[in-house]
């Protein structure tokens, strides 16, 4: 075959295996991404056949590389981030130290060298954020305080990747052992490799989302989508190399600002929807150049190399994030979804391996091992979301502990003292302050009706507590939640989160301490609008359009006649 169709020929061969397993590993209940590295690995040079040209396939990975972080950035929120800080800021910081300190232990037993066994720790410190999303999105809690606790704590996590994968080339020499010339010179070059990144980032925040968001919207006025694809495309690649070729900074870093800088538009969930397909087939282009890298071998000449791996990321991980979850006193069951959130690596640690091999920081087994850990780790990690329920039974039922960890004396989990009467009687009982929540809050303390918020999110009860407002905290599904909310005495309950609850337990244990309570229930799930229906759960708001309006006029009209 012609040197000029290997472009074509990995293409094809790529996308078409991963198609097929992709598709076979979505029905063994896996995650796609399983299918995606298999695929890689059956054309990669250390499996017998077809073998794909491995130059262009890592190019391929680059373009996936800068559109992956592109994609990253243009979900990324900063309010998000900020609404669980206080638990998702220290947490990752944390785990990230106590993850890479057991991957560098493991690897100087070894014998590896320091920076080699740095970016060994490092990569198995962080999460794949694809894999999480995915799997929030499968059990429906990604909209929860739990699901939004896991999200902000994988964003710290690949910012602080960013922040690796700028620093760690300067870094190389240092690392490797070798002879910088100095402490001077050592700094010198981090002072200007962090100067470099400093006004690539300075001129994205001040010239960028002024100038790409206008330039999206010029572009919208012709009223062409091909126009409008092609130039959020083109402001991700271009951004990303320009970066590299006028700053020094990563294709990731350039392409994750672009993408930041994107978000400020008025069409940036327009612009991530119609880039998503290319962005997609770019992004399985680079697990399956990723999977080219993983030599099979590993597993039969280094069998306990990589157990240990595993361990590290499935165990090692999820009981670090787990004690520091419940060190800052919330609830078991988002303790196990965080640890269960943590318990796979991915992209960022491919990203991580091949600077690491390519500055010469990382031995070759150690970029298999890496793989190995993070092949078995993503196809196990559904396992480990669907035993959180029974781990957490058992460990309830068995352990004394485990009961005073989910009874502990919380000051936010029942109301003060002095809260006055008008609160603990014919209140409304208002579950979860989002945005829906918010303006339904909003709207009855301008009627002056009395209201009793319940959150899983501790920071915000706090907040709330310190404006003078009556909260608790913890999850509406548990009956003692209600129970401190005074919903025998209330005279409504309105469940204002998105379908991440047992809507129909919270109703069925409002009806029994509160017979003639009114109930009114915000759903995303036509199924589970109809069941409520059919069973007369109360009055029911399906969709986003006019919700929150509709339902504040509802529980307006409600309230005040029975005020």
């Amino acid at each position: 075959m012609p040197h000029s169709v290997s472009l074509i020929n990995t293409i094809a061969a790529g996308l078409g295996l991963a198609l097929v397993l992709g598709f076979i590993a979505t029905k063994a209940r896996l995650p796609a991404l399983v299918g995606y590295l298999l695929a890689g690995v059956i054309i990669g040079p250390f499996t017998p056949g077809f073998v794909a040209d491995a130059e262009i396939a890592a190019q391929l990975a680059e373009i996936g590389v800068m559109l992956l972080m592109f994609g990253v950035g243009l979900h990324f929120s900063l309010d998000d981030l900020l609404a669980v800080r206080k638990i998702a800021l220290p947490g990752a910081v944390v785990q990230i130290a106590v993850a890479t300190l057991m991957g560098m232990g493991l690897a100087t037993f070894w014998g590896w060298s320091f920076g080699g066994a740095l970016v060994f720790g490092l990569a198995l410190s962080v999460a794949s954020t694809v894999v999480l999303l995915r799997a929030l999105e499968t059990l429906g809690i990604l909209d929860s305080f739990t699901g939004r606790v896991a999200v902000g704590w994988l964003v710290v996590e690949d910012l602080a990747m960013v922040l690796v994968l700028v620093l760690l080339p300067p870094l190389a020499e240092w690392l490797k052992g070798g002879d910088m010339g100095s402490s001077a010179a050592l700094f010198k070059t981090l002072g200007w490799t962090l100067l470099q990144v400093g006004i690539f980032v300075a001129l994205m925040l001040v010239v960028g989302r002024r100038v790409f968001p206008w330039l999206l919207w010029q572009v919208t006025r012709t009223g062409s989508r091909e126009l409008f694809t092609l130039c959020v495309v083109a402001a991700a690649v271009s951004i990303a190399f320009g970066s590299a070729a006028l700053f020094g900074v990563s294709f990731a870093l350039g392409a994750f600002f672009a993408g930041m800088v994107m978000r400020e538009s008025e069409f940036s969930h327009r612009a991530a929807e119609e880039s998503l397909p290319l962005r997609d087939a770019f992004a399985v282009l680079f697990f399956v150049s990723v999977g080219m890298l993983f030599d099979p071998r590993v597993l039969v000449d280094r069998p306990f190399q990589v157990l240990a791996v595993v361990a590290i990321i499935l165990v090692g991980k999820s009981i670090a994030a787990a004690a520091l979850v419940l060190a800052f006193r919330y609830p078991l069951h988002t303790a196990l979804t965080v640890s269960a959130s943590l318990a796979q690596i991915g992209e960022f640690s491919f990203i991580l391996i091949g600077l690491g091999m390519s500055l010469g920081l990382l031995p070759p087994e150690g970029q298999s091992l890496v793989l190995a850990g993070a092949l078995i780790s993503i196809a196990v990690n559904p396992v480990v979301f669907k035993g959180i329920e029974p781990i957490r039974s058992w460990l309830l039922a068995r352990s004394a502990f485990a009961r005073r960890l989910e009874q502990r004396d919380d000051p936010l989990a029942e109301l003060p003292a002095s809260t006055h009467d008008r609160y603990l009687s014919r209140q409304v009982v208002l579950v979860g302050y989002g945005r829906v929540g918010r303006r339904i809050a909003a709207a009855l303390a301008d009627k002056g009706i009395p209201y009793v918020v319940a959150d899983e999110n501790r920071d915000l009860v706090e907040k709330l507590r310190e404006e003078g407002v009556a909260a608790v905290s913890g999850n509406a599904v548990e009956p003692v939640v209600l129970v401190q909310a005074h919903i025998a005495r209330a005279r409504m309950l309105v469940i204002a989160t998105p379908d991440s609850m047992d809507v129909r337990q919270m109703i069925a244990t409002a009806r029994t301490l509160n017979p003639d309570i009114e109930i009114v229930v915000r759903t995303h799930n036509e199924e589970e609008a109809r069941l409520l229906e059919q069973e007369h759960a109360g009055k029911i708001f399906l969709g986003e359009h006019e919700l929150a309006q509709s339902m504040v006029r509802h529980v307006l009209d409600r309230a005040g006649a029975h005020g």
